[in-house]
């Protein structure tokens, strides 16, 4: 997942992403900047600021590394409110920078194969859509299963996507087997020489051994026509959930051997800090992450810049 490397494009994207991220911004930064007018850096300061953290779902291990290193850098001194925001960027840039690792798509699978995973309403389908649109743009020929089999509108969503990115979407009727559905769209997309296929798949944890059993299938048959497939299993987070996402990844690693993430909906919540915290304790890549509708919105995941957005400094890298 490659994207225009022109300073006009990052630009335009780095301001989504600060703009995207301005309520998580705005919380963490208010708090920050009632903490530090005018008030040295102690342990009454210190237990507050590791509270503020918590709160913006940072989590608890992420918030106590990052107080410890604001209480050595500059314990009982005065500070000012950049000077914290700028420590407290870097320090989580370098914390989320081993987890930042693009979808790396392999030329020596044809095609290769994008099993897709999330609960209903977390954007799943959608992000399906921007990753084949942005695939398309970038001249690879693409293909779509549409294994969501038991929710019509799933189906029509990824059909929409399907002509925006000029790509086939294999579907059909509601209710069909989804394991056969992927099946035949792998088998029809290695006659074709598709360079990549992408799986949606659903996502009813409500009833998880149904799931598992689905997910389980769709897994052990695609095999039969590709041993390694699926080369990725992504699962696809809503930011604006928070700490309520840690328990998606976990039922969903229960179920799936999950390979990364990709969080969506970061424009509209005030808990982007979930970001950090999800790295730290499950140590899955973020592939990328979404500001927004468009498939522009959806970009792979820049540490430093999502550090800076998320303290609400400016960057002009």
């Amino acid at each position: 997942m490659k994207t225009d490397d022109s300073s006009s494009d990052a630009s335009g994207w780095l301001s989504r992403l600060t703009n995207g991220l301005s309520r998580s911004s705005q919380k963490l930064g208010q708090s920050l900047n009632d903490l530090f007018t005018q008030k040295k850096l102690n342990d009454e300061t210190i237990t507050e600021l590791e509270d503020i953290l918590i709160t913006s779902d940072l989590g608890f291990t992420t918030a106590s590394k990052l107080t410890k290193i604001i209480k050595s850098l500059k314990f009982n001194q005065e500070v000012t409110v950049d000077e914290v925001k700028a420590t407290l960027a870097a320090e989580i840039s370098k914390i989320i920078e081993p987890f930042t690792q693009p979808i790396t798509i392999k030329t020596e699978y044809s095609p290769h194969v994008i099993l897709v995973c999330g609960v209903n309403g977390v954007g799943k389908t959608t992000t399906i859509g921007k990753l084949a649109q942005t695939y398309s743009f970038e001249g690879k020929t693409v293909c779509l299963a549409a294994c969501d089999t038991f929710r019509a509108a799933a189906i029509e969503q990824l059909e929409i996507w399907g002509n925006r990115a000029s790509c086939h979407v294999f579907s059909s009727e509601t209710g069909k087997d989804p394991a056969s559905l992927a099946f035949d769209a792998l088998k029809h997309s290695q006659e074709m020489g598709t360079d990549i296929l992408i799986i949606d798949t659903a996502g009813r944890l409500h009833n998880k051994k149904e799931l598992m059993d689905e997910l389980e299938k769709i897994i052990r048959v695609i095999k039969k026509l590709d041993n390694d497939a699926p080369h990725d299993r992504i699962l696809v987070l809503d930011a604006t959930t928070g700490q309520n996402a840690h328990s998606q990844v976990e039922s969903f690693l229960d179920i799936i051997n999950i390979s990364g993430l990709i969080i969506t909906k970061l424009d509209g919540s005030s808990k982007g800090g979930v970001l950090i915290s999800l790295t730290e304790k499950f140590g899955l890549p973020v592939h990328a992450i979404g500001v927004g509708e468009s498939a522009k919105d959806l970009r792979p995941f820049n540490p430093s810049d999502f550090a800076n957005s998320l303290l609400g400094i400016n960057s002009s890298k």
